[in-house]
């Protein structure tokens, strides 16, 4: 059967199916370091940055920041409930960190009073992706990354895979990511070798110093 269907569509159909680190884009994208640096450097609106910084520093996708309710969020504790997950259907809380918290201020200060959305439209309604879309390639233009192939969803990956360069626990990004399997979490730990680079030298500082202790034979016997 495989021979009478055209390749791409075989490929995009087993994709889903494959569970192995070699399988065809299993790893998604993520922004450069230097790029992110780049990018944040620019000047933009209130709106187009507290949107940029919300996305990169929560990990929300777009859709669910999209929804996001000023009664969702709580500036004292820094925080955002997500009441339904787009993918899973479970909600969650997120945390907005220091520049975030800055973007967003900045933003609710001149932002339309009377619509009860965080990012909105004329209408008073919440944004529509295509605006949130275009409005995040006028950034990328701006930052001269607009050939980078970078999308709003790149954010939510860049802050993943930033986590866990910085040594968050799996688990711990599991939830934030709003993941039902933890497996899904783990293709953001296969995107880059860093991780595993600084857990070998915290490993390997502990060792060199001489702080390893007490004797093998026990798990030999195990």
């Amino acid at each position: 059967m495989k021979g009478n269907i055209p390749a791409p569509w075989w490929r995009k159909r087993n994709f889903a199916r494959r569970t192995d680190s070699n399988s065809w884009r299993t790893l998604p994208r993520a922004m450069e370091p230097d790029d992110v640096k780049r990018l944040l450097r620019k000047r933009f609106t209130p709106r187009d940055r507290c949107m940029i910084l919300m996305l990169l520093r929560s990990g929300m996708r777009i859709s669910e920041l999209l929804a996001v309710k000023l009664q969702d969020i709580n500036l004292r504790k820094r925080t955002v409930t997500i009441h339904l997950s787009a993918k899973t259907g479970n909600g969650r809380i997120v945390y907005v960190s220091d520049d975030a918290y800055r973007a967003l201020r900045k933003w609710m200060k001149v932002r339309e009073a009377r619509t009860k959305y965080l990012l909105h439209s004329r209408c008073e309604m919440n944004m529509s992706y295509a605006t949130a879309r275009s409005s995040f390639a006028n950034c990328l233009r701006k930052a001269h990354l607009v050939r980078k192939g970078y999308t709003l969803h790149s954010l939510r990956h860049t802050f993943a895979s930033e986590l866990l360069c910085a040594g968050m626990p799996l688990e711990s990004l599991q939830i934030l990511m709003g993941h039902s399997d933890i497996e899904v979490t783990r293709r953001y730990a296969r995107l880059t070798d860093r991780a595993l680079e600084k857990d070998y030298f915290k490993a390997m500082k502990i060792i060199e110093r001489g702080a390893i202790d007490g004797s093998y034979r026990t798990a030999y016997q195990i």
